[in-house]
């Protein structure tokens, strides 16, 4: 099929961005990398009349670190966050969620700021972005603002941006030394959404006491989930198989997962402890 008939618009600012999706309000949707809209599009789901291109924009492709925080902009594709250094040295758990993401295709054109605004609850972002404490940047028609990550998701493919307002980066703390991280995925085929998708990154002490964790899971609810319970449970314990098991329980606690297509909710609710220990494993292996 072919989409219905829409005007065009190259933004080559943010600010022109913004004017013309408040112009056109609902009936404008932005477009970066088209990997999930293009194809709504084709097949008529979603309908706009007006489409804005954000790849004109200068300045949203950088990859930076400042303030101990890496800095991706909201025009980073997919490939380019992939093979970052300073994600593979310091946030290889995202570098993991990347690899996950579509095929080699999708993340050639797909960005960083497209997939966070798409929210997905299946996707491989978000996880990985509330395991880290990751925060969003977004610029709308009232200015800029920093949304952290839990408060940006708000239901399924519904976000806190606002009417005209963009991502134009996310912000990703720098871990302390003795970190490790890692996104693991269920999936029915290579490139799929999540079934389950567990992320965790930790800190750990000379005595291998968790000093800091954090733990996103999606695929297993209408918006990736932060487990912060089964997070508060192991923060200080030496992460034994029985602090293990208890924040399994808890995060089995956290999550509402959903029958679809993919699987059904009960083994979505199976699935997601067995992920979460797999991926805390590989965490720790990470350490350094």
């Amino acid at each position: 099929m072919f989409p219905n008939v829409f005007e065009y618009y190259r933004a080559n600012s943010v600010a022109e961005a913004i004017a013309l999706l408040t112009k056109y309000g609902d009936d404008a949707r932005p477009i970066s990398g088209g990997q999930s809209l293009v194809p709504l599009m084709k097949l008529r789901l979603v309908n706009p009349g007006v489409i804005v291109d954000l790849n004109p924009i200068p300045g949203l492709d950088y990859v930076r670190r400042t303030d101990g925080v890496i800095e991706l902009g909201g025009l980073v594709r997919h490939a380019e966050a992939e093979s970052a250094a300073l994600l593979k040295q310091h946030l290889p758990v995202v570098v993991d969620a990347v690899e996950l993401t579509g095929d080699m295709q999708v993340r050639n054109r797909g960005t960083v700021g497209g997939v966070i605004a798409e929210a997905d609850p299946g996707g491989d972002w978000g996880a990985a972005l509330l395991a880290v404490n990751g925060k969003v940047e977004c610029e709308g028609p009232n200015g800029k603002r920093v949304i952290d990550g839990p408060d940006f998701y708000l239901d399924f493919l519904t976000t806190a941006l606002g009417p005209g307002e963009i991502v134009t980066g996310v912000q990703l703390p720098v871990p302390a030394a003795r970190s490790g991280g890692a996104y693991l995925k269920l999936e029915r085929r290579s490139g799929d959404f999540a079934v389950v998708g567990a992320a965790v990154q930790l800190t750990v002490g000379a005595d291998g006491t968790c000093q800091e964790i954090g733990i996103g899971l999606s695929g297993v609810g209408t918006i990736p989930i932060k487990a912060t319970e089964a997070e508060r449970a192991l923060k200080g314990t030496k992460l034994t198989d029985a602090d293990v098991a208890e924040a399994a329980r808890l995060v089995d606690g956290a999550i509402e997962p959903l029958t679809d297509v993919r699987a059904s909710a009960e083994y979505r609710r199976a699935m997601a402890g067995v992920y979460f220990k797999r991926a805390l494993k590989a965490a720790q292996a990470r350490v350094k």
